[in-house]
């Protein structure tokens, strides 16, 4: 039986259907539970066994101002750089229920760990995380 979660089924949903995008060089689509050509090449390019896709913005799935969103990336952004993580921008963006798009970084390297810490720290109901088989899985955090 899986674990309850303290998150209601509608925003579960609206996770496992969202679509992760990824700016940068090479530009690519996350999709929940998906193998990822795109981000195996890229684990494979930069010599990594893990990734994940963080954003500081809406804790807990409550809009924010948009300054205070920029505000909490910013911090978010200071705090990869102060752990030696490169963040590469992206946004996490449903495809068709009108939720604004969060913007979020691409954390290349990062442990499940040390990605459930920030996201705990930020508010966040939800990581998501790519292990070695470069499959995104959304891991809950509440």
């Amino acid at each position: 039986m899986p674990a309850r979660s303290a998150i209601d089924d509608a925003t579960l949903r609206a996770y496992r259907e969202t679509e992760y995008r990824v700016h940068g060089d090479a530009p690519l689509t996350l999709k929940i539970d998906e193998p990822n050509a795109p981000l195996a090449a890229l684990h494979e390019r930069l010599h990594v066994a893990s990734s994940a896709f963080i954003t500081a913005a809406n804790p807990l799935s409550q809009p924010c101002d948009p300054s205070l969103n920029d505000a909490r990336q910013q911090a978010l952004a200071d705090e990869l750089v102060q752990l030696g993580f490169t963040a590469i921008p992206g946004v996490g963006q449903h495809p068709d229920n009108g939720w604004p798009g969060e913007p979020s970084f691409l954390v290349p390297g990062i442990s499940l760990e040390a990605v459930r810490m920030l996201g705990a720290k930020y508010g966040q109901n939800a990581i998501v995380w790519s292990g070695a088989d470069a499959v995104p899985r959304l891991i809950l955090l509440r």
